[in-house]
């Protein structure tokens, strides 16, 4: 069992901390502070092949696995964890587009999402349908040729600024569940789509956040991934890949405050000595790197059982998200804590890496439905036996 990086995985992990380090981090405050959606930057990314990482090379992308995408992405995040997550969400969408499109999706929208020339957002969450997706209400029925949409989402990252929306809609009769859901590919400016205002959040500041409302929006059927009622499983294996995505962004931040809290502990001096020689705080910078540590060895495992196509890969991914997501929000924290007042003021980065880790408990299945999904699946015979 081999637990080190190969020699391309260091190499990309050099090239996007190179990346991060430049375009991002310089800015990230300001991006922050001002509500700044960096739209050119993301599309830098794309061309250094960070917005299509696991989409198929004949589609654009860099046909990369999960465990090298989480190597990439935690470095991206360590500069931005908000910048980040939104190119995580952009790369899921590129990946069903990719994967589930047609050959004319795949060779007019796909390339052009791999490359970030055109940005994507992902429409699944609704008013009344957060966790219970599957009983989502936005509705497409169809008309000869076409769809017609009409419904609601919430919660979507980058609405309004980007070009490619990828929705979840209910073709089948109501009541049908996950089986009557489809999925489809839906250009951003199409008539009927409207836009809500951009939400106030406690984070994710660098990406916008609204509702997105569709009456009579025509959509060709064409435009359909996959089959119909197979929305709701393309879905899922998005969220496969996302859960892991938002983990990694939550290492990325953890990472960093980790170093910083470090490097605080040596140049802070209290009664007569620095912070780093009190054992108290020692016994906390211990606990903080462990907690990483082990987050990050469930995360690339369940990453890698994702890329062997495991049958208990959506559990390894939700006990994942579920353990990552918390440990490195708490890395965060503390070392926020570590930092005393300092910690709580702008100037340094600490409060942002709290408030940006503090929606990845909540966002691609919160932290109680990965509970669910563990539990249901490990009270199934042989499950608990079959992840030893």
């Amino acid at each position: 069992m081999n637990f080190d990086l190969t020699e391309d995985q260091l190499a990309f992990r050099e090239a996007a901390r190179a990346f991060a380090e430049k375009a991002m981090a310089p800015h990230a405050a300001k991006w922050d502070a001002e509500h700044v959606f960096p739209v050119e930057v993301i599309r830098e990314a794309g061309e250094m092949g960070f917005c299509g990482i696991y989409t198929p090379e004949a589609q654009g992308g860099m046909g990369l696995s999960r465990l090298d995408t989480s190597v990439i992405v935690e470095e991206l995040a360590a500069a931005c964890p908000s910048t980040a997550a939104y190119i995580t969400i952009h790369n899921m969408a590129t990946w069903m587009v990719a994967q589930f499109g047609n050959a004319d999706i795949q060779k007019q929208i796909a390339p052009k999402m791999a490359s970030g020339e055109w940005l994507g957002s992902y429409c699944l969450t609704e008013p009344g349908a957060g966790s219970d997706a599957g009983n989502l209400r936005t509705k497409a029925t169809r008309d000869g040729d076409s769809y017609v949409l009409n419904g609601s989402k919430v919660f979507i990252s980058g609405a309004g600024a980007t070009q490619m929306l990828v929705v979840m809609a209910r073709t089948g009769e109501p009541g049908s569940g996950p089986k009557g859901i489809s999925a489809f590919v839906v250009p951003a400016d199409s008539d009927g789509i409207h836009y809500g205002k951009a939400e106030e959040k406690m984070g994710w500041n660098s990406q916008p956040t609204r509702q997105i409302t569709f009456e009579n929006v025509r959509v060709p059927a064409n435009n359909r991934l996959g089959e119909e009622g197979q929305g709701f499983m393309i879905a899922m294996k998005g969220l496969d890949g996302g859960r892991l995505n938002i983990a990694t962004c939550s290492m990325g931040g953890a990472q960093a405050a980790l170093l910083r809290a470090r490097n605080y502990m040596h140049e802070r001096e209290q009664f007569g000595q620095a912070l780093a020689g009190f054992q108290a705080l020692q016994f906390k910078l211990a606990d903080m790197a462990t907690n990483l540590v082990a987050a990050r060895q469930m995360v690339r495992l369940a990453a890698y059982r994702l890329d062997q196509g495991d049958t208990e890969a959506t559990l390894h991914c939700a006990m994942a998200k579920r353990f990552a997501t918390d440990a490195c929000f708490e890395v965060c924290n503390e070392a926020l804590q570590l930092h005393g007042g300092y910690g709580y003021i702008r100037e340094y980065p600490l409060e942002r890496y709290v408030r940006d880790l503090r929606v990845h408990q909540i966002l691609e299945g919160t932290n109680e439905i990965m509970r669910l999904i563990v539990a249901r699946r490990l009270l199934e015979p042989g499950v608990a036996e079959a992840i030893q």
